[in-house]
């Protein structure tokens, strides 16, 4: 592969709202969050809210192609995971995870509170929603171990 086929990868790869490390592949529910902690608590234990900064949602919309869908037509038959399906809905959540972070940021928070997901599918449709509260918080407590997330990266 040449230099500029390498590249044109990359950036496709920036382009995506999920990139997800070569070593991290196999781990469908991987989502960066570029230093915000995301939690389904109402509360990070050790640390306060300094500034609610309201709601904020990502959602996307995925279809599926119609020779996956007579794929899994036919695997439903059989039986068992369609696990085209199942990509595609990792896919969709991680990406609602990234919007939500995105959104978050811009209102310079660093944490995503009571963080929830709602999920549907009509019409070769899959809908995935990612809701929750945007907040700047801060430790209170030292012996509370620091979340990764909030840990600066080396330059």
């Amino acid at each position: 592969m040449s230099t500029t086929d390498n590249r044109t990868l990359e950036e496709a790869k920036a382009q995506t709202a999920v990139d997800i490390p070569p070593h991290l592949q196999d781990l469908h529910c991987f989502t960066e969050t570029n230093g915000v902690i995301t939690t389904t608590m109402f509360d990070v234990p050790g640390y306060r809210v300094v500034k609610v900064l309201g709601a904020v949602y990502g959602l996307t919309v995925r279809s599926r192609n119609w020779a996956a869908s007579l794929g899994m037509v036919m695997k439903s038959i059989a039986g068992g995971e369609l696990r085209w399906f199942t990509n595609l809905l990792y896919t969709a959540r991680n990406d609602a995870i990234a919007r939500i972070v995105a959104e978050t940021q811009s209102r310079g928070g660093n944490a995503v509170i009571a963080l929830r997901f709602d999920a549907s599918s009509e019409g070769g449709f899959a809908q995935v929603c990612a809701y929750g509260t945007a907040a700047i918080i801060e430790k209170i407590d030292e012996s509370t171990v620091t979340h990764p997330q909030l840990i600066p990266a080396a330059a």
